[in-house]
């Protein structure tokens, strides 16, 4: 199973795409969309539609874990971001129909066993568990990755009965 993993965001959109072999994962793609700051916003938000349909329909994936939204004090930039999520979403929806979202809470908790984990142990699990040789970058590439590997342990959980 091939499992598209997506961390939304208006500037970087991080992705990383895994293959899941009965719980054997193994990295196949990742890195990231980005958008010129200099674009409107419109523009931006076509850009990112773009990308991302692109990429879905050239990696092919069985099914998308996307990251959900966690707002922080910057709420301009939580608009921005959840518009850009929306675009993202709507996307992967019509390419897509398993499509499933997780909280940052959820994907740290499954990957590092800890939901207060910081970027640098995220970054650590995802090198460990895809035994790579280097951490991926940018740190949105990992967070993607993340949330495929959270998607491959959860789903695999419920389909075994144990969630």
């Amino acid at each position: 199973m091939r499992i598209l993993g997506i961390d939304p965001g208006y500037a970087i959109v991080g992705y990383g795409l895994i293959e899941n072999d009965n719980g054997k994962l193994r990295p196949l793609d990742y890195g990231a969309v980005e958008t010129d700051a200099k674009m409107p916003t419109a523009d931006r938000l076509i850009a990112i539609e773009q990308k991302i349909t692109e990429l879905v329909k050239e990696v092919r994936p069985d099914e998308i874990a996307i990251e959900e939204l966690f707002f922080n004090t910057n709420i301009t930039t939580g608009i921005k971001v959840a518009q850009a999520r929306g675009v993202i979403l709507l996307s992967c929806a019509k390419l897509c129909a398993d499509l499933f979202e997780y909280t940052p809470l959820q994907i740290k908790s499954t990957v590092t066993g800890n939901g207060t984990a910081n970027k640098t142990q995220i970054q650590f699990m995802v090198r460990s568990l895809l035994r790579l040789k280097e951490t991926p970058k940018p740190d949105d590439a990992a967070d993607a990755l993340a949330a495929a590997i959270c998607h491959a342990y959860t789903s695999r959980a419920v389909k075994r009965g144990l969630k």
